[in-house]
């Protein structure tokens, strides 16, 4: 390994989240889902949920829309929802997904510098009915025009971005928040890949 490659992949390491996922549910279109991977990496973030409970199983990202992101990215995938929320309730305080509702929230309103997990529903129908109750609440993105939603990879790269702003105003991204033995195993896997 050349020392500026050793020198990236322990800048982009040290400045990994482990506060703040996404949890994909039933996500169709693999290249929605390899796109949403690429901004989670671009933004540091590490884990990331995919639920499926009315599609089969994903065996393969959509290559070329990821760039590969998803050899950088823990990827946890679920067929069942209750254990999947289970896995979350572990590691994050708050879980909000994306659903237009009359208690939803202005995505502006949220703190990400919580520990946050934050759901988007697929391409045709949105959160599902079985994971709303399932979640602590609502939120939407703003919009203007007459279409009142966004595609799923757009509307995650505009949620991420607000965190990564939030996220980097307070601070999260000047030191490493993941704890050594984290750390210690994605080099050892990122150091073996090409």
């Amino acid at each position: 390994m050349t020392p500026e490659r050793e020198e990236r992949l322990l800048s982009v390491l040290h400045k990994r989240q482990n506060d703040i996922t996404v949890v994909l549910e039933n996500v169709f279109d693999p290249h929605n889902i390899s796109a949403v991977m690429r901004t989670c990496d671009a933004v540091g973030i590490q884990e990331i949920y995919v639920l499926n409970t009315k599609i089969a199983r994903h065996k393969k990202w959509g290559t070329k829309s990821s760039s590969s992101a998803a050899k950088w990215l823990t990827i946890h995938q679920f067929e069942d929802a209750e254990a999947c929320f289970g896995a979350l309730r572990k590691n994050y305080s708050k879980i909000l997904a994306t659903h237009l509702a009359s208690d939803a929230v202005d995505l502006y309103e949220i703190n990400f510098t919580q520990k946050i997990a934050l759901v988007f529903g697929n391409e045709h129908a949105g959160i599902s009915e079985e994971i709303l109750p399932l979640t602590d609440g609502n939120f939407i993105i703003p919009q203007a025009g007459m279409i009142r939603s966004l595609n799923i990879s757009v509307a995650c790269a505009v949620t991420l971005y607000e965190a990564f702003r939030q996220k980097k105003l307070a601070g999260h991204y000047d030191q490493p928040k993941l704890n050594e033995t984290d750390s210690a195993i994605l080099w050892n896997e990122w150091s073996s890949k090409e």
